[in-house]
C-alpha cells in the first residue's frame, strides 16, 4: 500500500522524506521488520523501540514511524514524527489492512468478568444461525471455524487488523471481540469501527497496571465515550458503574438487569449442576448453564442478538443449545460420588460469584472445598481478599500456586493468608505444589462434595520465572481419578 495512503488520517508533526513509495507491512518488533516495511518505534514499559530504529533499517525499513528522529538520518528512509507513537499504531495498522473492521459488524465486550463467555457464547450462537462469524477472546480466536492460539485479551493493533482483515476475507459477517483495558489505554483497538459495545460489570482487577480503581473505571469508560453515533451500548445497570460507563457515550444505550426494570430482564425459575431454567423478557427457555453470573452473561448476549437484528425466538432457540465455555464451570464428576469443577476465577468478585453459584445447586447437601491462588507480579492487594471469600464461602480451602511467574509462590501464599484470622486458618491448608494441592482436595472429598479449582480454568499451562510448563487442572483431575479407580 501506498505509504501516503497508510498515513492519509494521521496527524504528524513532521515529515521527512518520500511519501510516494510502497509499503509492505507494520512491525512495532525490529527483529521482525522486512524490506519495504514501516517500523514503528513505540516507547514500552520494557524497551524503547527507539533504540532499534537502526536495526529495523538495516533489516529494510523504508519507513520510520517515531516521537524523535534521529540525528543520523539515511536518505533512503522516510522519517513521520508522531506525538505518541503508541497510540498511533491502531491507526497506522487499520488503514494499511484497509479498515476491515468496517466490512462486517464488530462487537466489543468489555469489563472485569463474563467477557470471554459473552463474546464466544454469541459467536457459537451465530455460526449455529448460519452466519460465519469470527472471535477475539482470551481463550482462542476463530476465523470462521479455522483456531487462531492467542496469548493476549487483546492482541497487538497490527496482529489485530490482521486478523480482523482475515475475517473480511473469509467473508464473516459478525465478529466478537473481548476487550480488555489495557488494549483501551495503549489504543490498541484505535482505529477500529465498533457496531456495538457491551459492559459486564466492574470490581477490582488490573491495579497492577491503572494503579487505581478510579483509573480503571476510566479506562472502560473510554471504550463507551468513542462508540460512534450509529452504534449500540449494552449495560449492566446492577452493577453500580453501569450507567456511568454510559454517560458520555454517542451509541444508543439499552440496558440489562435481574434486578430491576431494564430493557432487558431475566429470572432464574430452576437451577441444576446440569442447567438451569431462565425467564427472559416474559419468555421460558431451558439453558446449560449455571449461576447468577452467567443469567447476567446470557441476557447480554440475548440483548447483543436482539440489537443485531435477530428475533427473540430465534435467540432463544439458539440460546438452548449453547454450552458453557471451556474453563468456566466446567464439572467433572467423579466416581467416588462427588463433583470437581474447574473455573478460571481469579478475582475475589469472579470467586465470590462461582462459589454462589455451586451454593444455588448443592442447597447444604454436600461440603464444598476450595483449591485456589493468585497470580505472581500482579495486583498484591486481591491476594488476601480472595482468601478470605474462599474461606467464607468453603467447608475447607487449599491456598496453592497458580502462575507464580517471577515471584516465589510461597510468598504470594503469604500473601493470601495475611488477611485472615486463627479461626479462618482452621479451614485453610496450604500446598504449594498445584498437583498435589488438586489430589489432597480429591482425596478429602466424598459422596455429595464438591471440589472447585480455581484460578486457571482453561489455561494448560503454569508459568513460573517466565517459562510456561504444561499444566491443566481439569487434566490433573482426570489423572487422579483415573488413578484413584485402578486403585
Amino acid at each position: 500500500m501506498l505509504l501516503q495512503k497508510v498515513l492519509e488520517h494521521i496527524t504528524f508533526e513532521e515529515m521527512r522524506g518520500n511519501l510516494n513509495q510502497d509499503i509492505c507491512g507494520i512491525q512495532i518488533d525490529s527483529r521482525l521488520v522486512g524490506k519495504g516495511q514501516m517500523f514503528v518505534a513505540v516507547r514500552g514499559t520494557q524497551n524503547d523501540g527507539h533504540q532499534y530504529i537502526g536495526k529495523a533499517i538495516e533489516l529494510g525499513a523504508t519507513a520510520i514511524v517515531c516521537e524523535t528522529i534521529p540525528e543520523e538520518i539515511c536518505p533512503e528512509v522516510t522519517y513521520i514524527r508522531v506525538k505518541n507513537s503508541e497510540h498511533i499504531v491502531g491507526d497506522l495498522a487499520t488503514a494499511f489492512y484497509d479498515y476491515p473492521s468496517t466490512k462486517f459488524k464488530l462487537v466489543g465486550v468489555t469489563g472485569t468478568n463474563g467477557k470471554t463467555t459473552i463474546a464466544t457464547t454469541l459467536y457459537n450462537m451465530f455460526r449455529h444461525m448460519g452466519h460465519k462469524a469470527g472471535l477475539l477472546s482470551t481463550v482462542v480466536n476463530y476465523i470462521d471455524g479455522e483456531a487462531i492460539p492467542t496469548e493476549h485479551t487483546t492482541p497487538d493493533p497490527i496482529t489485530l487488523n490482521r486478523l480482523l482483515a482475515q475475517m473480511a476475507e473469509a467473508g464473516c459477517e459478525y465478529v466478537f471481540m473481548e476487550v480488555s483495558s489495557h488494549s483501551i489505554v495503549q489504543n490498541r483497538i484505535g482505529g477500529l469501527t465498533f457496531a456495538g459495545g457491551m459492559f459486564t460489570n466492574i470490581t477490582r482487577d488490573h491495579l497492577d497496571y491503572h494503579k487505581t480503581f478510579e483509573n480503571y473505571i476510566r479506562a472502560k469508560k473510554q471504550f463507551f465515550d468513542q462508540l460512534p453515533a450509529d452504534a449500540f451500548a449494552i449495560t449492566n445497570i446492577d452493577d453500580k458503574n453501569g450507567m456511568v460507563m454510559m454517560q458520555n457515550t454517542r451509541a444508543t444505550i439499552k440496558t440489562y438487569s435481574v434486578q430491576q426494570a431494564a430493557d432487558f430482564k431475566a429470572k432464574i425459575i430452576e437451577c441444576h449442576f446440569e442447567g438451569m431454567y431462565l425467564e427472559i423478557n416474559g419468555r421460558e427457555v431451558g439453558v446449560q448453564f449455571i449461576g447468577k453470573f452467567n443469567v447476567y452473561n446470557l441476557l447480554a448476549v440475548y440483548a447483543a442478538a436482539i440489537m443485531l437484528g435477530k428475533e427473540p425466538q430465534e435467540v432463544l432457540v439458539a440460546m438452548s443449545s449453547m454450552k458453557p465455555v471451556s474453563g468456566r464451570l466446567e464439572a467433572i464428576n467423579a466416581p467416588e460420588g462427588f463433583t470437581a469443577i474447574v473455573d478460571y476465577a481469579h478475582t475475589p468478585d469472579a470467586l465470590e460469584n462461582v462459589l454462589n453459584a455451586i451454593h444455588g445447586v448443592l442447597e447444604g447437601k454436600g461440603r464444598l472445598i476450595t483449591v485456589c491462588g493468585a497470580g505472581g507480579n500482579r495486583d498484591k492487594g486481591k491476594r488476601p481478599l480472595m482468601a478470605q471469600e474462599a474461606v467464607r464461602q468453603s467447608d475447607r480451602v487449599i491456598i496453592t500456586s497458580d502462575n507464580p511467574r517471577f515471584e516465589e509462590p510461597q510468598d504470594i501464599i503469604n500473601d493470601m493468608v495475611a488477611g485472615l484470622d486463627e479461626d479462618q486458618m482452621r479451614k485453610v491448608l496450604t500446598i504449594v505444589d498445584r498437583r498435589e494441592a488438586i489430589r489432597t482436595a480429591c482425596m478429602m472429598a466424598e459422596k455429595g462434595d464438591v471440589i472447585l479449582i480455581a484460578g486457571k480454568g482453561h489455561e494448560d499451562y503454569q508459568e513460573v520465572k517466565g517459562v510456561k510448563h504444561h499444566f491443566d487442572d481439569r487434566e490433573e483431575v482426570k489423572k487422579i481419578l483415573a488413578l484413584s479407580q485402578r486403585n
